[in-house]
């Protein structure tokens, strides 16, 4: 089914405002049109509009008859989505919509994320908005701006911006949980640089080695699955060819979003000519090694070569080794898991991008954690392995964890009215993945009881992302209960 099918999805109200978020392309840091499509939606409602100097906009919508004593509640989502599409597809995030369809029990987008995170949570707060029958104290809808690199929005927000002392983020992705705490994290920034090696022998031949066809995911989500890593993979390739084949890198490219577990990697090799058929048999060889590695949790490995232009320069060959060395000794996906939680990540590595140009190599890092203290011991980790092979390591976009609030009486009354509704407890949660409640709560000058729920969503952060349609309802009406509860 086409685009517009979703369009007739129950319920109406929410899907008609996915939908047309789906047209606007709303990348991180391309935040501009949706932020002034949501400020002219406020306007429309005749509601207080407004934005502050990072780009977040808030509508307030005043409480109903009988809810003017109630305690302001703020509902939160982020306006932007993480751009990740499989190679093949020309689709462009700047100014293309996405392509949503509809498959059996699930709305998802061809080949592309479909920015149902956390698109459907801004969806449902406009819903909120936009419904006059409801029953529920004043409201503030914080649509955040560039959440899913740096978290950039939520660590802009004023002071004084908001006025609600309640919080409900509707950034969880998983019907039935509610989400009462989420790791912090950092970012690790590594950098080579170098004069670039022109001594290309002619009688060299250049490949492109091309790994495709992993799953990748949601650094946060889907750590824990042992998801095959792009940049792991490849660099474990290069390890060989270099060593035992005579291979000189010329680029690389491997993943792109430091959120994102990488799906894919590429680069441009040469090797003496006599060793082509060799080179050939060794991709084949790590192809069959991959899937065999990954069996039951990847099943769409490519590993590929095709002859290519000879490059013009190449990657010096003691950049080249320290890159590869420091790549093969870096640790990668789980690094600790939280005791009061079993089951649950405390702290996380991504290896999530190598890039070069023909001046430098850049590695990036995400680290998170649930402890500051396990979270600086990995950077630390990090930042001397690359420093001994020679890089320049910088810290960025660390963000504070959001601890859980024992004395909550929000959960309580949201466990109350799930069971309620729906004769079972809800899963009270804390998630390694980064939500924006922390920071917000040290950023807004006042005290906040916050708990975060949302429909079930699969595949974040990958082309592989749906959104399960009967819990988009379902997470819509528990939110018009619960407003009609905080009397």
């Amino acid at each position: 089914m086409a685009t517009a099918a979703v369009l007739s999805l129950n319920p109406e109200i929410i899907w008609k405002h996915f939908h047309a978020l789906t047209r606007i392309p709303r990348p991180t840091g391309q935040m501009k049109e949706v932020t002034q499509f949501v400020q002219d939606f406020g306007k429309a409602l005749n509601l207080e509009t407004k934005q502050d100097k990072t780009g977040n906009v808030v509508i307030r919508k005043p409480a109903t008859k009988g809810y003017e004593s109630a305690r302001t509640v703020i509902l939160q989502s982020h306006l932007d989505m993480v751009p990740q599409k499989n190679s093949d597809v020309s689709h462009d995030f700047t100014k293309d919509p996405i392509d949503t369809y509809i498959d059996g029990e699930w709305v998802k987008a061809r080949s592309t994320t479909l920015g149902a995170d956390n698109g459907i949570g801004c969806a449902m707060m406009m819903a909120v908005l936009e419904d006059g029958t409801l029953n529920h104290p004043a409201i503030e809808a914080l649509f955040t701006v560039d959440e899913e690199v740096g978290m950039d929005g939520a660590n802009g927000l004023e002071k004084g911006f908001l006025e609600g002392s309640l919080m409900l983020n509707l950034d969880t992705e998983e019907d039935g949980e509610l989400c009462i705490g989420c790791a912090g994290g950092r970012d690790v920034n590594v950098s080579f640089r170098f004069k670039p090696d022109t001594s290309v022998d002619k009688g060299d031949v250049a490949y492109k080695i091309s790994l495709r066809g992993l799953k990748g995911g949601h650094s946060g989500v889907q750590i824990h699955l042992g998801r095959a890593n792009a940049n792991k993979l490849m660099n474990r390739f290069l390890k060989d060819v270099v060593k035992n084949y005579e291979a000189r890198i010329a680029r690389i490219q491997g993943g792109s979003l430091r959120n994102a577990i990488p799906r894919e990697s590429f680069v441009v090799l040469i090797i003496p000519g006599q060793l082509s058929d060799d080179l050939m048999d060794l991709v084949l060889e790590y192809e069959k090694l991959f899937r065999e590695d990954f069996t039951g949790i990847e099943e769409s490995i490519s590993f590929k070569a095709e002859k290519t232009d000879l490059p013009r320069v190449l990657i010096p060959e003691e950049i080249q080794d320290d890159l590869i060395n420091a790549v093969e000794g870096c640790p990668n996906g789980v690094i600790s898991y939280l005791a009061d939680f079993p089951g649950v990540v405390e702290s996380s590595l991504n290896l999530a991008l190598v890039e070069s140009t023909e001046e430098s190599i850049d590695v990036k890092l995400l680290v998170r954690s649930s402890s500051e203290s396990r979270k600086d011991w990995v950077c630390s980790s990090v930042e001397s392995l690359f420093l001994l092979a020679g890089a320049k390591v910088e810290f960025d976009g660390d963000y504070p964890g959001w601890q859980p609030n024992a004395q909550s009486e929000l959960l309580d009354t949201m466990e109350r009215i799930y069971l309620e509704k729906y004769d079972q407890r809800p899963k009270v949660i804390v998630i390694h993945a980064g939500l924006e409640c922390g920071i917000i709560q040290s950023n807004v000058g006042q005290e906040l009881d916050i708990v975060s729920f949302g429909p079930t969503i699969t595949g974040a952060h990958s082309p592989d992302e749906a959104v399960k349609i009967d819990t988009v309802g379902k997470a819509y009406d528990y939110l018009v209960t619960i407003l009609e509860n905080l009397k």
